[in-house]
């Protein structure tokens, strides 16, 4: 019985490092400045500067990972806004993953994060920072009621919507990514100026962090950038298309099946970077 046990431990180990992807096993940035190379969803990062696994009003969680790494232009911009965060009395902000130390593909967990510019800012803000026994055992905190599509409200508040509003008005960033039911709840404030509410994008699976996406910095020339999202708020049909009680208007039109995608083709200066 022991004997088959071991097998197959030995059987689950094998095909997982065959799983594996190849930038995970790798542990140190390329030396060199920083550049984004490829898509967000399919690209690298050479000259990854390291997040200090704690600052001026934030901290790494899950550091255990490796995947505090990003451009020089994500930590600037993480640096910076947890410092205006800090002088705002917003709280304690926990970042979570930005990318692994030379970005690309991962076996698991994400799509994007493969450039350096993406990272995960959670929505529990803590009012002080937690000791190294808290930060091994916080758990997410859930800001949206995913069966029932609607806010948790005791655990939704001022200052979740100050700190997705700082980061949206900054100039670096693209886009912000959060749960529909976050989007509509930041559309129903009273804000002056409205204008960064179309760079903050309803997507499925955001109801306990936002994910924050820089532009292609300077110093990236082989960073693809992003369509820029549509003109307006997104406040209107577009959120409303995201309920499940959302009827879509019929339509004459046949329906079309979707080409197969064709498979990526990783950026040859990629190979560069994972093999120097």
């Amino acid at each position: 019985m022991l004997g088959k046990i071991l097998t197959g431990l030995l059987l689950v180990a094998s095909s997982m490092s065959v799983m594996a992807s190849p930038w995970e096993k790798v542990k140190t940035p390329t030396i060199g400045e920083s550049s984004s190379i490829g898509s967000y969803a399919n690209g690298c990062l050479a000259g990854g500067e390291m997040l200090p696994l704690q600052g001026e009003g934030y901290q790494v969680i899950r550091a255990e990972r490796g995947r505090y790494y990003g451009n020089h232009e994500m930590i600037t911009f993480l640096k910076e806004l947890m410092k205006t965060s800090q002088q705002l009395k917003i709280g304690n902000v926990l970042v979570g993953d930005i990318a692994m130390p030379r970005g690309g593909r991962f076996s698991s967990g994400h799509a994007s994060h493969q450039t350096g510019l993406d990272a995960d800012i959670w929505l529990r803000i803590p009012e002080k920072p937690l000791t190294q026994k808290q930060l091994k055992s916080v758990s997410a905190l859930p800001m949206v009621d995913v069966k029932n599509y609607k806010i948790i409200e005791k655990n939704w508040g001022t200052k979740q919507a100050q700190l997705i509003q700082l980061a949206a008005s900054d100039d670096r960033v693209s886009r912000i990514f959060v749960h529909p039911v976050i989007k509509e709840q930041l559309c129903k404030a009273k804000w002056k100026d409205r204008d960064w509410l179309r760079k903050v994008r309803p997507w499925f699976g955001h109801y306990y962090h936002f994910h924050v996406r820089l532009n292609c910095p300077e110093g990236s020339p082989y960073c693809e950038p992003q369509t820029p999202p549509p003109p307006g708020d997104g406040c209107g049909k577009e959120l409303a298309s995201w309920s499940p009680d959302y009827q879509k208007p019929a339509s004459n039109k046949p329906a079309v099946k979707p080409k197969p995608k064709p498979k990526p083709v990783l950026p040859a200066q990629c190979h560069v970077v994972i093999d120097s």
